[in-house]
């Protein structure tokens, strides 16, 4: 049986695929047959949303190069912005140049002889694109880049067709479970790690880790589909565990807190602020809840639209999904008055089927226990009960003070699906679930067997029933093909779609 979020062992299907131009090789230089890796020409830029801020968006762009080359200066109309380095590496620094961009209108920059458009008006109709899951497992590297990245295409020509605003990447934007490969203290993990590794060996560790995290993202940021997009399109990027590893914060307390877990994390964590942030530690963009970033939680608040993200993954444990400070800013935002819509990025789907089933059978079938974390990671696991109703209430009482239906939006099961709660007095939480934009999609008989769990009901608030729904215009509740999500605002009414890789495009769907 395939695990909630399909980290399983490579299939078939995954051997056979062509690896006739690895992803690595792209514009990066391979690190096959020991071959080093090098950066072969400057990539970027790539856009990132720090916030909004009155009629501006503030903008950060990203660059890695060879060396210590710094890129050219983003242009706009209002002067040229240099780049500062953020970070460095053994052939290759990463550096980031802030600017701003007009909210309200249709803007364009200018970066090393190219003009850049960017559809940045968010007052009026506007389009958002949600993806997620951008990789695999096992071998994602080696896979040949136009399959791998055949729906990034199709979002390209759906953005040179009608343009997107922003781009949410809701978790998995890396698959980094390989980077433990090739060290001594990290080859056999998470099964067998070291008690007691000198400080020299971590040291080295956290070395070969950095340098992995590096090639991985940048090989993924120079593929031409992403690198045209995120280049015009701003990104708001939220973690899940693969950015870190398989099942992080759901492995045993003996792994996460051992000095090679924690040295894991703390990699994994500069990595994820440096590559899908642009920044560091004590220069968080305003829109993070907590400045010391001990969660990574975070808000945009724009015209008649916040997009929420809680950290999912900074403070989980085995026991909990948020800590103390995640639960403070999802609290502090049940305080705001929000006009328009709340868009909440839970990177973990929010509704889904009855999972703590599956976690029952756990206990009598010994070959299943292998996928208890990937059943832990889940809202609905038995170790999270009180948490998640906690987390439904919130949004309930989100949805109650300002009035208007709050959307979900969700990656993570490889899947695509939907589902609704009823929160009382004609208010609802609609869950979309778009995922994976790059990982291939597991068997279609899991698919089916989650759909038949569908039918019994999974209702934590008695008073609020969820329903799994069918897409518009598809016979099943859950679809296994790659995917992407289309939100689209227009005349102050959202409306919903997904690209489905073998189906197309679904009907359109009112939120």
């Amino acid at each position: 049986m395939p695990p909630i979020s399909c980290s399983c062992s490579r299939t078939a299907r995954e051997r056979d695929a062509p690896v006739s131009r690895p992803l690595q090789d792209v514009a990066t230089g391979s690190t096959h047959a020991g071959v080093p890796f090098r950066i072969t020409s400057p990539i970027g830029p790539v856009l990132f949303l720090d916030d909004v801020a009155g009629s501006q968006l503030l903008l950060s762009a990203l660059f890695i190069t060879a060396g210590d080359d710094e890129p050219p200066p983003i242009a706009t109309a209002a002067g040229e912005t240099r780049a500062t380095r953020l970070a460095g590496y053994d052939h290759a620094r990463v550096w980031r140049a802030r600017f701003t961009l007009p909210a309200d209108r249709a803007s364009d920059y200018r970066w090393n002889g190219t003009t850049y458009a960017v559809a940045g008006d968010l007052t009026g109709d506007m389009r958002l694109a949600y993806v997620s899951c951008n990789g695999e497992e096992v071998g994602d590297m080696d896979r040949e880049g136009s399959e791998r990245n055949a729906m990034w295409e199709r979002l390209r020509s759906e953005h040179q067709r009608r343009p997107f605003a922003l781009m949410l990447h809701g978790g998995d934007q890396i698959y980094a479970d390989e980077v433990t490969d090739g060290h001594n203290l990290s080859h056999d993990w998470p099964e067998h790690i070291p008690r007691d590794p000198s400080s020299a060996a971590l040291d080295d560790f956290r070395h070969h880790l950095r340098e992995r995290f590096l090639e991985r993202y940048a090989a993924l940021y120079a593929a031409p589909q992403f690198a045209w997009l995120c280049a015009r399109v701003p990104s708001l990027m939220q973690w899940d565990d693969h950015d870190i590893c398989d099942g992080w914060g759901s492995l045993r307390r003996s792994r996460t807190y051992s000095p090679v877990g924690q040295t894991l994390f703390a990699v994994a964590r500069e990595s994820f602020l440096v590559f899908q942030q642009a920044t560091t530690d004590g220069d968080l963009p305003m829109r993070f809840a907590d400045p010391e970033g001990q969660h990574l939680g975070w808000a945009v608040h724009g015209p008649d639209l916040r997009i929420l993200a809680p950290d999912l993954r900074s403070e989980r444990t085995r026991r909990q999904i948020m800590g103390p400070g995640g639960w403070a800013m999802m609290e502090a935002e049940a305080q705001h008055e929000v006009e328009g819509h709340t868009l909440l990025m839970s990177s973990v789907p929010l509704l889904g089927p009855r999972l703590s089933l599956l976690e029952a059978l756990m206990v009598v079938i010994p070959r299943m226990q292998k996928y208890e974390d990937d059943l832990r990671d889940q809202w609905q696991s038995r170790a999270h009960r009180e948490e998640w109703r906690r987390m439904l209430r919130l949004v309930r009482d989100l949805a109650r003070r300002d009035g208007h239906d709050i959307t979900a939006v969700s990656g993570e099961i490889h899947l695509a699906t939907r589902a609704v709660m009823d929160l009382g007095g004609g208010l609802h939480l609609n869950q979309l679930v778009a995922s994976g934009i790059a990982h291939r999609a597991p068997p279609k008989g899991w698919a089916r067997f989650l759909g038949a769990l569908s039918w019994l009901a999974e209702d934590p608030l008695p008073e609020h029933p969820i329903r799994v729904e069918r897409l518009p215009g598809q016979p099943g509740r859950y679809i296994a093909e790659r995917n992407y999500l289309v939100l689209e605002r227009t005349a102050g009414n959202w409306t919903a779609l997904w690209d489905l890789e073998a189906s197309g495009m679904t009907e359109v769907m009112s939120l």
